[in-house]
C-alpha cells in the first residue's frame, strides 16, 4: 500500500507541476490576436495568481473535508480551533524547532490573530514575490528560471540567519557554494559573446529580478519554517489559510485604481488590472487554457506535495522535487527548441550536484538518528 501511495505521490507532482511549467512559460510568450493584431504577452500577473491561489485554496478545503477525522469540528479542521497533537509529521518533517535551536511547538492554545497574523504575512509575501519571478521571463529563458529557483536553498538560508538569527552545519555553507558555482557557470557559460549589449543588460536585468523574487520567497519559506516550529498546524491548513489571504489581497489589488509600477503593474496607470485583463482575454483567448492549466495544476500539485511530505517525510520530498525540476528544465528545453551549450549542461549539473549532497547528507542524519533510537530501544527492553 505504502509503495502505490508513493508511485502516486511522484506521478502526481511529476504530472502537475510538468504542466505547470509548461503553462507557465507559454503564459510568458505572446498570444495572437482574435482580430490578427500584433501578439502580445499576457501581463496580469495578479490574474494568474489569483486563478491559482483560489484554486489551491478550494482544493485544500475540499481535501480536509474528506479526510476529516469524526469528532472534529470545523474550526479544529481549518486550524483555529484547539486540539490534539499532529500525527502527520508536519513539524516533525520540518525539523525547524529541533535543528535549529527554537523552542519547542507551542501546545497550548493561542490567540487566532496571532496564527492568522503569519499566514497573512506568508500571503503578502507571496503577493510581492510573483511579479518579480513572471517578469524575469520576459528576460531569461525558462531554463535558466528552473536553475535559478533550484538555488533557493541560498535565499531560504539567508532568510533565516537575518530574520530569525539561525545557524546551520558547515556543509549547508558548502552546498550554496556549490549551487552559486554551477549558477554562475551556466549563465557565463551561455552564447554571450555573441549576444549585443542590450541583450546581455537584459538578461543581467532578468537575474536581478529572479534574485528579488527569491529572496522573496526565502522569506516565505523560513516564515512558513517559524510557523511549523511553533504551532500546531498542518500543510493542508497552512495550504488554505495562505492561498485564501492571498486571493483576497490579489482581487483586492486587481480592482484597485493603481498606479503605473514597472514589474508589479506594467498597465496603465488609474485603470482597475481586472478590466485590463478580462479585455486581454476577450482579444487573446488561447491564453485562457494555459491560464487554466496554471490554476489547476498547480493547486493539485500542492496538495501532492503535502500528501509526500505527510507519509514519507522531507527527504523522499526533496528528491521528487529535484529530480522534476530536471525534467521540467528537459522538457522546456524540448518543447520550446531552447539550446544550452554544453558548458551550461555542466552548470546545471554542478547545480543539481550540490543539492544532491543537501539530500544525501539528510538522509545520513535520519539514519544515525534512527539508530540510535533502536540502540535507547534495545537498552530499555533489557532493563
Amino acid at each position: 500500500m505504502s509503495i502505490l501511495r508513493l508511485a502516486l505521490c511522484v506521478a502526481g507532482v511529476y504530472s502537475m507541476f510538468l504542466i505547470w511549467g509548461v503553462a507557465q512559460e507559454r503564459l510568458s510568450t505572446p498570444f495572437p490576436h482574435i482580430y490578427g493584431g500584433k501578439p502580445e504577452r499576457f501581463r496580469s500577473v495578479l490574474l494568474m495568481n489569483t486563478a491559482q491561489s483560489a484554486a489551491s485554496a478550494i482544493s485544500a478545503f475540499i481535501y480536509m473535508a474528506i479526510t476529516r477525522k469524526s469528532g472534529q469540528t470545523f474550526t479544529q479542521m481549518i486550524g483555529l480551533g484547539s486540539q490534539p497533537p499532529l500525527q502527520n509529521g508536519s513539524t516533525k518533517a520540518n525539523g525547524a524547532a529541533k535543528a535549529n535551536g527554537h523552542a519547542p511547538p507551542i501546545t497550548s492554545n493561542v490567540p487566532k490573530r496571532v496564527l492568522l497574523g503569519r499566514f497573512l504575512q506568508c500571503a503578502l509575501l507571496i503577493t510581492c514575490a510573483a511579479p518579480f519571478g513572471f517578469a524575469a521571463l520576459g528576460h531569461i529563458s525558462y531554463p535558466t528560471m528552473v536553475l535559478g529557483k533550484s538555488c533557493k536553498l541560498v535565499p531560504v538560508m539567508l532568510m533565516n540567519v537575518v530574520l530569525y538569527r539561525r545557524k546551520f552545519a558547515p556543509y549547508k555553507y558548502l552546498v550554496v557554494a556549490t549551487v552559486t558555482a554551477g549558477i554562475t557557470i551556466f549563465m557565463y557559460m551561455g552564447n554571450s559573446p555573441s549576444k549585443h549589449k542590450g541583450a546581455a543588460e537584459s538578461s543581467l536585468f532578468g537575474l536581478f529580478l529572479l534574485l528579488i523574487n527569491l529572496l522573496l520567497d526565502g522569506a516565505v519559506n523560513s516564515t512558513q519554517d517559524e510557523i511549523f516550529s511553533r504551532y500546531k498546524i498542518s500543510g493542508q491548513q497552512m495550504m488554505l489559510w495562505i492561498n485564501t489571504f492571498s486571493t483576497l489581497i490579489t482581487v483586492f489589488l486587481m480592482f484597485a485604481p493603481l498606479p503605473h509600477i514597472p514589474t508589479i503593474h506594467p498597465g496603465p496607470g488609474g485603470v482597475a488590472e481586472w478590466a485590463s485583463a478580462m479585455d486581454y482575454i476577450r482579444t487573446h483567448p488561447d491564453s485562457v487554457v494555459p491560464l487554466m492549466q496554471f490554476a489547476f495544476t498547480g493547486a493539485v500539485g500542492q496538495l501532492f506535495i503535502f500528501e509526500t511530505l505527510q507519509h514519507f517525510g522531507s527527504l523522499t520530498l526533496v528528491t521528487i522535487t529535484l529530480t522534476r525540476k530536471l525534467f521540467t528544465m528537459i522538457l522546456s528545453v524540448v518543447v520550446y527548441s531552447h539550446k544550452l551549450t554544453l558548458g551550461q549542461w555542466a552548470g546545471a549539473f554542478i547545480v543539481f550536484a550540490g543539492i544532491s549532497i543537501e539530500a544525501w547528507v539528510k538522509r545520513q542524519e535520519v539514519h544515525a538518528k534512527r539508530v540510535i533510537a533502536e540502540k535507547e530501544k534495545a537498552k530499555i527492553k533489557d532493563l
